[in-house]
């Protein structure tokens, strides 16, 4: 049978997901960048850039869990429209603190608002992505979402420098707050089908950890997540951005967040390459073998950029991390849908979304806290170090991971 690569883009019903993602997504590329720039301008702190991911970290892992268990028993539909509203709310609270120049635990609190919605978007876009994707689709359904979330990471960063170059932070944070506004509308005409029928999840505490037992009692699932999570807790280099402008490549100040932007899009544009020319290949033979080493990639890749003096370089070596990352992304997803039984798709999405803000958000804050303790270039190249060794650990620990065949082979497990 012909492999068609755009067979999930000719649902109407996914087009139109797939467009909101997209928006909300490079609302948050815009104000990841606005938001780091402000608060190193203001503070010249490593740790304080490190604690704008923890104060979004922070609500991920109170709340993912319950909000797992509330997409499992609602419509997903509605609960992701409902967090978009919350995490618009915290967009546009940041611009109006940016203009009265108001205090910097104002700006972190709107920053865990925003983290409060993104718990339940999580969960719930996973869970939805089913009802309007068929089976057959849903691996291109998958690296088709990873190019859209890749391609709003080269245009949100990019965008969110412009923007601060021309028209100031307030004005920026502004833009996301109507973008995510803009991705709520979009959900409106769509119309998921039903679930399954199946046992309404429970109630009692216990039914809250159901996601957890599930992912450590599939040795390729916890394979695939410890792997992502630990080289890029270990691995970010994007939250010191702003030091490295600052510093090390000494951009003049009226341009930083403009250099900024460009070098926090850089991993998102050699990502959508590699996506791009995946979703243009049949399904991979040897994925457990590929994601091993696009990790060992980006290790490398991290120790570069950590050593490099010269600006272009650096934003090359950024896109070939991206790259590399992306393989892992693609090829986690995929696991992650295939092997989820469909009435615990919200709880395992949210299990799932702790995992990765452990590695963007929480990395984060060990980025800032790292460079703070040893010096920015040096907690760089340590990180990348790391990644290498996770890498190692994981193919000792899990065999299964380097003899896993095509992810479209795979047959659902049984819920225990």
């Amino acid at each position: 049978m012909t492999h068609d690569p755009y067979a999930a883009l000719r649902l109407p019903d996914y087009r139109l997901l797939l467009s909101s993602s997209l928006g909300s997504a490079t609302a948050f590329g815009i104000t990841t960048v606005a938001v780091a720039v402000e608060v190193y301008n203001r503070t010249l702190s490593t740790l304080d850039l490190g604690l704008t991911g923890l104060a979004q970290f922070v609500p991920i892992l109170l709340f993912a869990l319950p909000a797992g268990q509330l997409v499992d028993r609602v419509a997903p539909k509605g609960v992701f429209q409902s967090a978009l509203l919350v995490v618009s709310a915290g967009y546009f609270g940041l611009a109006l603190l940016t203009f009265m120049q108001g205090p910097l635990w104002a700006i972190f609190t709107c920053l865990v608002v925003v983290g409060m919605g993104r718990t339940f978007i999580i969960p719930a876009r996973f869970a939805m992505l089913r009802q309007v994707v068929p089976l057959e689709a849903l691996g291109n359904a998958v690296n088709w979402n990873s190019s859209a979330w890749q391609v709003a990471s080269i245009c949100g960063p990019m965008l969110g420098g412009l923007l601060l170059w021309l028209v100031g932070a307030g004005a920026t944070f502004m833009t996301a707050g109507l973008l995510t506004l803009l991705a709520l509308l979009l959900l409106v005409p769509t119309r998921p089908l039903p679930r399954a029928a199946t046992a309404e999840p429970s109630r009692d505490l216990a039914a809250l950890f159901v996601g957890l037992r599930f992912i450590f009692a599939q040795p390729l699932l916890l394979s695939a997540i410890s792997l992502d999570l630990f080289a890029v807790l270990l691995g970010g280099a994007t939250a010191l951005l702003p030091v490295f402008v600052k510093e090390v490549f000494q951009i003049a100040e009226a341009d930083e967040g403009l250099a900024v932007g460009l070098l926090r899009a850089a991993p998102a544009l050699g990502a959508v390459v590699i996506a791009v020319w995946l979703a243009h290949q049949p399904p991979l033979q040897r994925p457990g073998r590929a994601l091993l080493l696009a990790v060992t990639v980006f290790g490398l890749t991290i120790i570069a950029f950590g050593l490099s003096r010269w600006y272009w370089l650096s934003f090359v070596l950024l896109a070939l991390s991206g790259a590399a990352d992306n393989v892992s992304v693609v090829i986690r997803g995929v696991l992650v849908q295939t092997l989820t039984p469909d009435s615990m798709r919200g709880r395992v999405a949210a299990v799932n979304s702790v995992f990765i803000s452990s590695s963007n958000e929480l990395g984060e804050f060990e980025s800032g806290l790292t460079a703070q303790w040893f010096g920015t270039v040096p907690a760089v190249v340590l990180g990348g170090v790391g990644t290498l060794l996770v890498v190692g650990v994981c193919a000792w620990l899990f065999p299964q991971l380097w003899q896993l065949g095509p992810l479209h082979k795979l047959a659902q497990p049984q819920r225990t």
